[in-house]
């Protein structure tokens, strides 16, 4: 009988040989050396089912991530050609039309990669498709976030990193796209220049700092390559990291509806379906802006030429998310005061400063209404946009100007492809920045109300079927379906509380209250925001109960 099994009083004892058990594999034992020095296991338990909402909305955040993530990559194969230097050569290259022209080693970098290198216009024209579509997806996804409320506490601080990643985005792709130095990113270039000069006292400092000189001198590209490259990358890599940790943090927001509340989450767990989904998204993401970066010629350089001083390019456009900057300044009127030996340019000041300040009163946006309400409670549940028609309507407000400004900085190409007056087009702008938001404003706000008024008549009365019947006496009515408790529960849900008050100015012995002008601005605010103006009132039981029960519903 074999030593390795034994029979003891009718039972079998398994011998030496097989009380060893299998040897552990090679993953599974650093597995556990690596759980035993950075406890990944109980990090990895916590997290990976952790639940994810599905909404289509939420992928535009991933847009911007993934498109993040192939600027990168694109980012790293573009460096190992492109030399940025300002130093003046003479061409000899495969482009014909420009051989013998004296231009910058940076545009002469640029021309070789783009008909020299394997794949480099392709991966050109897929990192600047990406750059736009990276600003795109995050201008949108936080006008998602501003519509529904997501940035409510807990999530004022990822607000705040999410802005600052726009605004790094922003002069992310001005430094990029002024690389090449030709004609139109040093066009660009010069618009930026001016808008230094015009600050006071200081700007033409500034300016010689930067460029080294006069402008344009030697040293602007060198130094915006690291820039470029470098300092601003690894920062917005950092606030995405930190983005995404607060996201796991907080857990995400999702939008309301059955068995939905601030402490549950439905969705789907993040291993292994969302990731799996997450993972076919990115490579969706990449293939499309292969796509379009392969089909759609973008920032064609060799049509411009390279950049010279005196020269300027028809149609100077800079990307789309710096329209709203050159609209400013190119509607703004020529205002300027001259004294003691120095001009101050308004018409250049004016506009540079509000620029900043659009983007300021976009970041403090969610600790002002914070400070309004007085609300301290967290907020998981989404907003629906027309239960908060005030919030809804500034931000279509501020959409409105942007679309406007961005006419106003494409002024020459509406007028030359409309065939229309330039002078007309400014000063249709010039009106339109004044009279188009408080427009907007007051037809968001009405079609807000309105739909909350269909939805009060939902409750109430169910959803029409198109069904007409006719009573025994002779009237016809049109026969109503009732809603289901999900449909009843995500048009009632939401909460309406009596905005912030001052109160009686005086108290019950007469005697009157000290009331400062910050709480009356508060109060003012609050009433206008969240006041009876603007919100119908939900359907209470009683009259649900009333008009949904009998033979009358």
């Amino acid at each position: 009988m074999d030593d390795a099994a034994r029979t003891v009083n009718g039972s079998v004892r398994v011998g030496s040989s097989a009380s060893r058990e299998n040897p552990p594999g090679k993953g599974e034992k650093l597995a556990d050396w690596a759980d035993g020095r950075l406890g990944i296991y109980g990090l990895a338990k916590a997290n990976m089912r952790k639940v994810f909402p599905d909404h289509w909305s939420f992928m535009l955040g991933e847009v911007c991530l993934y498109s993040f993530l192939i600027l990168i990559l694109t980012g790293i194969y573009l460096t190992l050609f492109f030399e940025p230097s300002g130093a003046e050569v003479v061409y000899h290259g495969s482009y014909e039309p420009m051989n013998g022209i004296i231009m910058t080693k940076a545009y002469e970098s640029t021309l070789h990669i783009s008909f020299d290198v394997r794949g480099g216009l392709l991966i050109r024209q897929i990192h600047h498709w990406a750059a736009l579509v990276f600003v795109a997806g995050m201008f949108v996804h936080m006008m998602r976030v501003f519509f529904t409320g997501a940035f409510r506490k807990p999530r004022e601080v990822n607000w705040l990193f999410g802005w600052t990643l726009l605004f790094l985005a922003i002069l992310t792709g001005l430094t990029g796209y002024s690389l090449p130095d030709d004609l139109l990113s040093g066009t660009g270039v010069r618009f930026a220049d001016g808008a230094i000069l015009s600050i006071p006292i200081v700007g033409s400092y500034l300016s010689m700092f930067l460029f080294g000189g006069e402008f344009p001198g030697h040293d602007i590209i060198s130094r915006f390559f690291p820039i470029h490259v470098l300092l601003l990358p690894g920062i917005m890599l950092g606030l995405v990291v930190a983005h995404l940790i607060l996201v796991f943090y907080h857990k995400h927001t999702q939008y309301p509806g059955p068995g939905r509340d601030q402490k549950s989450v439905v969705g789907m767990p993040f291993l292994p379906v969302y990731m799996a989904k997450a993972g076919g998204f990115f490579f969706l993401t990449f293939g499309i802006l292969a796509i379009i970066g392969a089909i759609a010629t973008i920032n064609p350089v060799w049509a411009f030429g390279p950049y010279r001083p005196d020269l300027v390019t028809t149609g100077a456009q800079p990307d789309w998310y710096l329209g709203f900057s050159e609209g400013l300044i190119r509607v703004m009127p020529g205002w300027e005061i001259n004294g003691w030996g120095h001009t101050l340019e308004l018409g250049v000041l004016i506009p540079f400063s509000l620029f900043p300040l659009f983007l300021v009163a976009i970041g403090v946006y969610p600790f002002v209404e914070a400070w309004i309400t007085g609300d301290k409670r967290e907020h998981h549940i989404l907003d629906r946009p027309r239960n908060v028609p005030v919030r809804t309507a500034l931000g279509v407000a501020w959409l409105s100007i942007y679309f406007v400004l961005l006419i106003g900085g494409g002024n020459d190409v509406v007028a030359t492809h409309l065939h229309l007056s330039i002078n007309s087009i400014t000063w249709f702008v010039r009106i339109s920045v004044f009279v188009v938001p408080v427009l907007a404003f007051i037809t968001t706000k009405r079609i807000c109300l309105g739909l909350q008024r269909r939805d009060r008549d939902k409750v109430l009365h169910g959803r029409e079927t198109g069904l007409i019947k006719m009573l025994p006496h002779g009237e016809y009515i049109e026969v109503h379906e009732p809603l289901g408790q999900d449909s009843l529960f995500v048009l009632t849900q939401h909460e309406q509380n009596p905005p912030y008050e001052i109160g009686p100015l005086e108290d019950a012995n007469g005697v009157r209250r000290k009331v400062t002008l910050v709480q009356r601005a508060r109060a003012s605010l609050a009433k206008s925001m969240f006041g009876p103006d603007t919100h119908i009132p939900k359907p209470t039981q009683e009259e649900y109960r009333e008009l949904t029960s009998g033979d009358h519903h």
